[in-house]
């Protein structure tokens, strides 16, 4: 996507230690750039800390995010923070409405770079329907970061039909998938690697507030567990939810939707695309009866079209997940065992 915002004329083309001083530069900086693109009533108090009105049961997270490169193909580093974090507030049932920003800068980033990363925070921050209200600038030393590391936070209120947590896991629930597999870390990997395809990987990075609060607001508290398989993938997030909420978990490997580009590249550098990172997809624990009105409303959204039911929720070997692969044999999921794919979000 072509994100149309003019960059302002500046006095410098690079980022220096004198942009994180607190003084003329770091103004300079965050007058033409973070203020004038984010700008709305909270963060135009431009005080130490955002003054905010929250009611009721309310979701907070926070993640940090140094994904390399940090421009790839369907996006950068600046929409990944912004749909991360809203994201995993969507996962707790809640409707984000609040992040922070905050930036660690390598001394020598182009302005033009920084630039592009903040216009794409703005148009994502637009799609999720949330405001930066407050944050922080700071630079290191050339040699002592990589280009940018950004941290976002978010708050924001739990919808009054969402009860999400592991304890509402029940045999039988059946476990959907919102979309095909593997596509964020591929296209990482991909750019690093130099791999050429028929058509470019891209990542999945995208909102889910909106899809998951349409299906808490339809389905309420037959809904009983919502996660986002980022690191580690779909592999690692299922089997941490089935030791800690000491279930079986049974998979199948017919039902894992995949692009088959993604398949492909994963085939080529010998990696499985179910420890792959994703971020733009979701999971979700869903009571056996509603399942597949579920699946059927989902796949009417453009980011749940290729949805599906991947697994079910079993009595049968607790604290395990087997995976029926598609000639029928069998085989038993682990955690990802150490880094397979570093610098990934």
């Amino acid at each position: 996507m072509q994100l149309q915002c003019p960059m302002p004329k500046l006095d410098f083309d690079v980022i220096t230690l004198g942009h994180g001083s607190g003084g003329v530069l770091t103004n300079k900086l965050l007058d033409s750039g973070v203020f004038d693109l984010l700008s709305n009533d909270i963060l135009d108090e431009r005080h130490d800390g955002a003054f905010l009105e929250l009611n009721g049961k309310t979701a907070f997270s926070t993640d940090s995010f140094l994904v390399s490169p940090i421009f790839f193909p369907g996006g950068n580093i600046g929409e990944l923070a912004v749909n991360g974090t809203v994201n995993d507030l969507a996962m707790c049932g809640a409707t984000p409405k609040y992040l922070s920003l905050s930036f660690i800068i390598e001394e020598g980033l182009p302005v033009k770079e920084f630039w592009d990363i903040l216009v794409a925070i703005k148009y994502a921050c637009e799609k999720a329907g949330v405001q930066i209200v407050t944050g922080d600038t700071k630079v290191v030393e050339k040699g002592k970061g990589d280009k940018i590391f950004i941290n976002t936070s978010g708050v924001g209120p739990i919808h009054p039909k969402a009860h999400i947590s592991t304890k509402n896991i029940a045999v039988g629930d059946k476990i959907i998938i919102s979309g095909n597999i593997a596509s964020h870390g591929m296209a990482i990997m991909s750019v690093r690697e130099g791999l050429e395809f028929d058509s470019e990987i891209k990542s999945d990075t995208t909102n889910l507030n909106h899809t998951i609060i349409e299906l808490i607001d339809a389905y309420g508290a037959d809904i009983h567990l919502l996660t986002d398989p980022t690191r580690g993938g779909v592999a690692t997030v299922l089997k941490e939810i089935a030791q800690s909420s000491e279930i079986g978990i049974d998979l199948f490997q017919k039902d894992l939707p995949i692009d088959d580009q993604v398949a492909s590249a994963c085939e080529l550098l010998g990696l499985d695309p179910l420890y792959v990172a994703n971020e733009g997809l979701f999971i979700a624990f869903v009571s056996e009866a509603s399942a597949d009105a579920v699946l059927e409303r989902l796949r009417q959204d453009e980011k749940g079209k290729d949805a599906q039911i991947i697994g079910s929720v079993v009595d049968e070997h607790p604290k395990q997940v087997i995976m029926e692969s598609g000639i029928g044999g069998k085989r038993v999921i682990s955690m990802l065992p150490g880094e397979q794919l570093p610098r990934i979000c």
